[in-house]
């Protein structure tokens, strides 16, 4: 990752703002995610992250569900989060932006005293989860159209 690349969890609204403006633009703009779906319930209690150029410069976005929220998506186990909405702007793509937001939401999720992070990966992107460190388990199943396949890692 380029040194100019900082992730810091998004706390105040100018910082969540721009979390939602990189999702809008990978996957509703770039991905043609219905933008009623894009943001949910979930979004309220959820801790997001963004990934700034050393301008400021939003260059991606990652958030950790925990609790409830997290066994809604992951099966029932409430001891492990679930990583999701994990953009990277194109323009910062191929720079680490993508791990350095998984390793990011995995130190929040340690902080929160969980013992693994779930996801639901996109198929093409199993590869990159893989080289973290992220198993895949179950069927192929779709989610905005697109196929995915559940993963998971423990810390």
């Amino acid at each position: 990752m380029s040194p100019a690349v900082t992730v810091r969890v998004a706390e105040d609204p100018a910082d969540r703002e721009a979390c939602f403006g990189v999702r809008k633009e990978v996957f509703v703009a770039e991905q043609g995610v219905p933008e009623d779906i894009e943001y949910d319930a979930y979004d309220a209690d959820a801790v997001h992250l963004l990934a700034v150029a050393a301008d400021g410069t939003p260059l991606g976005t990652a958030r950790l569900l925990h609790g409830a929220a997290a066994a809604a998506k992951n099966g029932g186990d409430p001891s492990v989060g679930s990583l999701g909405r994990l953009a990277v702007l194109k323009r910062a793509r191929g720079l680490g932006v993508g791990a350095a937001l998984v390793r990011a939401v995995e130190e929040a999720a340690r902080e929160r005293g969980l013992t693994g992070v779930d996801l639901h990966a996109q198929t093409h992107a199993l590869g990159f989860y893989e080289r973290l460190g992220y198993e895949a388990y179950g069927p192929e199943f779709p989610d905005a159209g697109m196929p995915h396949r559940a993963m998971r890692r423990a810390l």
